[in-house]
């Protein structure tokens, strides 16, 4: 990884593209810093320090509690998956998607106008959680309706301004700018989660400190050798290509069937779904039911953590049911001549590698459920938190290698421009 960055910075339009990324992600971050339009800074700091962060995708959002980019990129994303599913499921987009370059454009403005409406939802429900925290701080200078009107407005820009730059990386830089900018948050969070693992040697049981310490690093370095396996994990099944040249010859090819099909899509749907009475709470917050809803649905109490895995389940076959058309790639291999060995061509085809699918979804499922709930086992059995998430281990890894390989192909194809040249 490390010789893939220093040959980029070898190279002058790929050193130019990392500068700019690094410069755009800069004022992305100075502007997590940015307070809120009456926000009262020392009961917001009170309020932290108490632990009063109310919002669950804090560290995919930034941790940028009463900011004007406290919200992130996560509505983009919501209305981003939310757009993939209505694409699938209503005919009149579907076809509007398949109109090349053009249709593309409008489902990217259809999801732009979906995300500010989710935004000013989202907005509004942490506004109310602002003003109806639980230990009745008052966080505004003066509490009026204007006053929260101007709060949700700001942040509704501020995730529109995160949009905009997201789009700029993806313009201009290396990879998709919405995927630097969830990872650029999980890494924020860096630092507390090392002051998190000095906290754990204690001056007083200093043998019993390190042996924590070592035992939470040791896990930590197995989650992420897992996610790797788990992100680079594929089932090729072989396909050859018959061709006619002087007598019949054979061109051997493979359809890589990866374990992480879904991705992290699957996780994300599940978190949604079992944190929306959480945030349907901050509406309401002194609705006894919706409290007592959002208490067992917890991922510290065994019912949250079950139906976590479930949906889980239930998502990740759910989201490669309509990622992989198994009837329309055994329609185009039969059409270019090619067929599986041993396997008939056309139905018998679709049919395997629909097999093949089920199979790997099934063990994707099974790795995602582990690498989301290590974490809070963990900390159940021993009382420390592990710091990161397993969630968002996967996405950071995920991001990481992404990265990585639009580098080496950016390397790759200069490395024959200048071969060519």
């Amino acid at each position: 990884m490390f010789k893939v960055l220093a040959n980029a910075f070898k190279v002058k339009d790929i050193r130019d593209k990392l500068i700019y990324v690094l410069l755009v992600l800069l004022v992305y971050r100075i502007g997590t810093t940015i307070p809120l339009p009456g926000i009262n800074l020392d009961a917001l700091y009170y309020l932290q320090g108490m632990g009063g962060d109310p919002t669950f995708f804090m560290m995919m959002m930034g941790g940028g509690y009463g900011t004007l980019m406290a919200m992130g990129i996560m509505p983009y994303i919501t209305a981003s998956i939310i757009m993939q599913l209505l694409t699938v499921a209503i005919p009149k987009l579907e076809q509007i998607q398949k109109e090349g370059e053009e249709g593309r454009k409008r489902i990217n403005q259809y999801t732009r106008r979906f995300a500010v409406v989710l935004a000013f939802l989202q907005g509004s429900a942490m506004v109310s959680s602002y003003v109806n925290n639980p230990w009745g701080i008052q966080l505004f200078n003066i509490p009026n309706m204007l006053t929260y009107v101007m709060a949700v407005v700001g942040m509704v820009s501020g995730t529109i301004f995160i949009m905009w730059l997201a789009e700029l990386l993806t313009e201009r830089g290396i990879g998709n700018g919405a995927s630097f900018i969830i990872f650029a948050n999980i890494l924020s969070s860096l630092p507390m989660a090392i002051q998190g693992l000095i906290y754990l040697l204690d001056p007083n049981a200093l043998t019993m400190g390190i042996i924590r310490l070592v035992a939470v690093i040791v896990i930590f370095a197995l989650v992420i050798a897992f996610v790797v396996m788990v992100a680079e994990g594929e089932r090729r099944i072989p396909v050859q290509y018959s061709k006619k040249m002087a007598g019949r010859m054979f061109n051997n090819s493979y359809i890589p069937i990866k374990v992480n099909i879904a991705g992290v899509m699957s996780i994300i749907f599940s978190i949604s779904l079992l944190q929306f009475p959480a945030q349907l709470s901050q509406f309401f917050p002194f609705n006894e039911t919706l409290q007592t809803i959002s208490f067992y649905l917890g991922l510290n109490h065994w019912v949250g953590v079950s139906v976590y895995v479930v949906l889980i389940f239930l998502f990740t076959f759910f989201y490669t049911s309509f990622s992989i058309n198994t009837v329309e790639m055994s329609q185009n291999m039969k059409a270019n001549g090619g067929f599986i060995p041993g396997i008939r061509p056309g139905k018998p085809t679709g049919d395997f590698v629909q097999t093949v699918v089920d199979r790997m979804s099934w063990i994707g499922a099974v790795c995602y459920s582990l690498i989301a709930i290590t974490p809070v086992i963990f900390e159940q059995i021993t009382g420390i938190a592990a710091g990161f998430g397993g969630t968002t281990l996967l996405i950071a890894t995920g991001v990481a290698l992404e990265f990585i390989k639009q580098l080496e192909s950016q390397l790759l194809m200069r490395h024959y421009k200048g071969f060519l040249s």
